[in-house]
């Protein structure tokens, strides 16, 4: 069977079989990447879609930083391992879309694009964010899921984002959510499935227009009374709670539905078993998923 990987085989002429469809050459799709730029200044075009170009470096791609007009800017599905600090030239840059390539790090510079108002990081391999990241001045939706990040490797102001309505970090390794979160007040969606999350502070229950509410699968066995204030019951919040290690009365309550949980998590009695169990300090449950082969490890 012939392995066509088109960064470094080039398909012999001579071959009997042509090669699968899937396997264009590297030049070829680079050579197209180059078409869209080209026909982006032509006719200036402020959406520039380069999803699946086979692209491994933006240098590569002449005359990209030069496109100042730009307000779209989509590149996910590609091979790209760094992203250069000239990405903030693109200063009408309101959508980045970076998803699914080998991203190990992000330019400082991003945090100063003055317009970004959504920004898809998610799918690479992260481990840390630059100095300074929280400096986005309009930033609405931020999606990091799929990642390596944690409590410890946020930068010190990732919480000031406070035009932030939606933030995604599911599939990380946060194992504490920092209580920062509650200066985000405008967070109308906060995802942090599977991680290993064996704690959340009460300072999520200051995010009172927060309608979704992602902690399933995770490794947290009560949650503070003061989520119960948040307006997650309704028809249209969503609130998910499974794959957790709840003490049995939360356990019953999730099993009758969310609502349940949170008008449990309001009740006198529940305040004093929140109380005795972090008066207790009991072990944390046990990692249950190995990480180790999760494709965001992957070294290039």
């Amino acid at each position: 069977m012939y392995c066509c990987r088109s960064e470094t085989h080039n398909v012999p002429a001579t071959m009997s079989h042509p090669p699968p469809v899937s396997c264009i050459p590297n030049t070829a799709k680079m050579s197209k990447a180059k078409k869209v730029i080209e026909e982006a200044k032509e006719i200036n075009n402020p959406e520039i879609d380069l999803v699946d170009k086979g692209i491994s470096s933006l240098d590569e791609i002449p005359g990209l930083f030069s496109l100042e007009n730009i307000t779209r800017l989509t590149l996910s599905h590609n091979k790209l391992q760094v992203v250069p600090a000239g990405l903030a030239n693109l200063i009408n840059l309101e959508i980045l879309n970076l998803a699914n390539n080998h991203i190990e790090e992000l330019p400082i510079s991003l945090s100063s694009l003055p317009k970004l108002r959504i920004l898809n990081v998610s799918l690479n391999r992260l481990y840390t964010l630059p100095r300074g990241f929280g400096a986005f001045p309009v930033l609405e939706i931020l999606d990091l899921t799929y990642n390596n990040l944690k409590e410890q490797t946020l930068p010190g102001n990732f919480f000031m984002m406070e035009s932030l309505r939606a933030l995604y970090l599911g599939d990380n390794d946060f194992e504490f959510l920092p209580p920062e979160i509650g200066n985000l007040k405008n967070l109308q969606i906060l995802s942090m499935r599977e991680n290993d999350l064996i704690e959340v502070p009460k300072e999520l229950g200051q995010l009172a227009r927060l309608r979704e509410l992602h902690l399933q699968g995770n490794r947290l066995v009560v949650l503070p009374p003061e989520i119960g204030t948040l307006d997650l019951a309704s028809n249209k919040s969503v609130l998910r709670l499974e794959g957790n290690f709840w003490v049995p009365p939360i356990e019953d309550q999730l099993k009758l539905g969310p609502s349940h949980v949170l008008d449990y998590l309001r009740s006198e009695t529940y305040r004093v078993l929140y109380s005795r169990h972090m008066s207790a300090k009991p072990p944390p449950p046990p990692q249950t998923l190995d990480k180790s082969k999760k494709a965001s490890r992957a070294r290039s």
